[in-house]
């Protein structure tokens, strides 16, 4: 169903139905761009706290255009799932000079491959569903409120406006009219005198003006006729302020016209709110939330009709949970043992035609009369319910193929049932293979990385003096930092210990230092001051996780640090197909669904 501001408040209680009856939701989003800096070009070492350092930093000053939304509820009478899928178009426009003016970057690829699947901007811009975050929601009433004290409080023509925030309300004393204005000014007292002196009519519309000369109206209009008519600003289709005046009979109506703008104003905060609604359901509605290589999804979402993104990276974890109690990354199970055993291609479209094969079994969905019809192909791709849909489709199947290996077997998996607790608040770390996950309810995985040493080097030197150096300890790879200096990680961890005597020598042209010191400052047997270390101490390395490869749960897809090609696909970056890690074997039942021993 698409969902545009024309249409937002009449379908809201049917998306309010939808959340409460469904037993999980699927989200996805479509962006204005991905990168605003390649200094914030994601690595394979990169920590999950470094991830969203950089997502935080790079991202978002980009603008969610769509967001899709599908909901999906079991019936057990003919064992077949209901989806109801909601397209939102949506764009933070200002209601009113009070209300934040957003300020926004576009990226040319995204916009361009946007354009190539036929989406519709003018959507976006003209008929987006405004919102705003609750602290923009509660600085908004706020400045309302005050204002209408002021108002209750600075009754006179010369303190105050129809359209005046709570700052102007004060101001001492009437503004002199500038010789400019006089003609135009006594030309609207005449146009209000005629309109009193008629009878039959109750409202009149003055032309739109600036500002300035609106309060030049406002307070003129109230010296000459001080009882009788209510002013009240308007805002008409092209965006023109203007004043309307309002015939009355008495003081009571006078107050209760004053009190019905008011209403008004604050009917019109909470109309700004707007899609922000959304959300607002789902958090109250603690249901599992799914979404496909959901980092940056989960970013924007946060961002945009939450809250601004905190620096603090425990803190980020600790708002993602209190707004999203649960949630499910499909690429994080794709990409797990035993269901990657099966998907030599995690991205989202190709993911669903691989679920729909054996093992897996296709869920059978359908859609009530008023909602999308869709067909499984390609051509709907990239419209944000869509692919909120297909992210639903691909968790069900893969929750089944799941429930099939318990005993006995589970056909039709619930989202709390005990094969879907391990994927559940963990975020898929994108081309970092030896991290699987960003764990929002403990402590993150961190792998040991004494295997990988910081080079420098003369800006002559190209790979093969950097694999002829390192060739005494077997295959290496290289991720290059600029010109002058890159990251080399041994293939034969064990040979780690060796590099630094045989290869630090007097008079080099390079030099050679361990990762911990580059990154931190530390030698490796003090790393236990840095942030979320694991292996400092004895002691230190009981309270932390260290990524165990060979886990039977989440089983990196690649062993070494070379990062899988990205596939650029509009808003999404997935990972290219890679060949099943044919080392890592399925293991028992029981073991199959516990958490990794780290």
């Amino acid at each position: 169903m698409e969902v545009t501001r024309k249409n937002f408040q009449s379908v809201l209680p049917e998306v309010e139905k939808a959340i409460a009856e469904s037993d999980f939701l699927s989200v996805d989003t479509e962006f204005s761009g991905l990168h605003a800096s390649s200094s914030y070009y994601i690595s394979p070492l990169d920590t999950p706290e470094e991830r969203y350092q950089k997502l935080r930093k790079g991202s978002c000053d980009f603008l969610v255009f769509q967001v899709g939304l599908c909901t999906f509820c079991f019936n057990k009478e003919n064992n077949k799932y209901e989806a109801r899928p909601f397209n939102f178009y949506v764009f933070p426009r200002p209601y009113s000079r009070a209300a934040p003016d957003c300020r926004f970057m576009c990226q040319s690829s995204s916009i361009d491959f946007l354009a190539s699947q036929n989406f519709d901007f003018n959507k976006v811009f003209k008929e987006g569903i405004p919102y705003l975050t609750s602290t923009q929601e509660s600085q908004l009433k706020d400045s309302l409120e005050e204002k209408h004290k002021q108002y209750n409080l600075f009754s006179s023509p010369a303190f105050v406006t129809p359209d005046s925030g709570a700052e102007a309300v004060t101001t001492k004393g009437p503004i002199n009219i500038p010789e400019e204005h006089k003609d135009f000014i006594e030309g609207i007292c005449k146009t209000v005198q005629e309109f009193l002196d008629k009878e039959g009519e109750e409202t009149l519309s003055l032309p739109p003006c600036n500002g300035f000369v609106r309060k030049l109206i406002y307070q003129t209009v109230k010296q000459r006729f001080q009882s009788g008519i209510h002013l009240a600003a308007k805002t008409d289709e092209k965006k023109q302020r203007f004043i309307v005046v309002t015939r009355i009979k008495s003081e009571d109506d006078m107050k209760i016209k004053e009190q019905e703008k008011q209403a008004a104003e604050l009917a019109e905060v909470e109309g700004a709110v707007g899609f922000s609604k959304v959300i607002r359901m789902i958090t109250h509605s603690e249901k599992l939330v799914v979404g496909h290589n959901m980092f940056m999804d989960v970013i924007h979402l946060l961002h945009r009709f939450c809250s601004p993104l905190p620096e603090n990276y425990l803190e980020f974890k600790a708002l993602t949970t209190c707004i999203f109690p649960k949630l499910l990354d499909t690429k994080l199970m794709a990409n797990t043992t035993p269901c990657k055993e099966f998907l030599p291609n995690t991205v989202l479209g190709d993911l669903l035609k691989h679920i729909s094969c054996s093992p897996f079994e296709k869920p059978e969905i359908v859609f009530p009369e008023n909602f999308p019809q869709y067909k499984l192909d390609d051509s709907n791709l990239h419209e944000a319910a869509y692919d909120a849909f297909i992210t639903g489709m691909c968790f069900i199947g893969m929750s089944n193929f799941l429930g099939n290996k318990k005993d006995p077997p589970v056909s039709n998996v619930s989202p709390d049932d005990s094969v879907v607790k391990p994927f559940t608040n963990k975020l898929f770390l994108m081309r970092v293979p030896e991290i699987p996950y960003l764990d929002l309810a403990a402590d993150d995985v961190l792998p040991n990385r004494e295997h990988i040493f910081h080079v420098t080097f003369p800006k002559e030197w190209k790979a093969p003096d950097l694999y002829q150096l390192f060739s005494p300890f077997g295959n290496v790879n290289i991720q290059w930092l600029d010109d002058t200096s890159a990251f080399v990680s041994l293939y034969k961890k064990e040979q780690s210990s060796s590099v630094i005597p045989a290869l630090c020598k007097r008079d080099s042209k390079y030099k050679i230092i361990t990762y911990e010191l580059f990154k931190y400052g530390l030698p490796d047997k003090e790393s236990k001051k840095r942030p979320h270390s694991t292996d400092s101490t004895e002691e230190e390395s009981k309270k932390k996780k260290v990524l165990n490869v060979d886990a039977p749960v989440f089983v990196s897809r690649s062993r070494s640090a070379t990062p899988p090609t990205p596939e650029e696909n509009g808003n999404k970056i997935e990972e290219e197909s890679l060949a099943p890690d044919s080392t890592s074997g399925k293991g028992s039942d029981q073991k199959m669904f516990e958490e990794p021993v780290w």
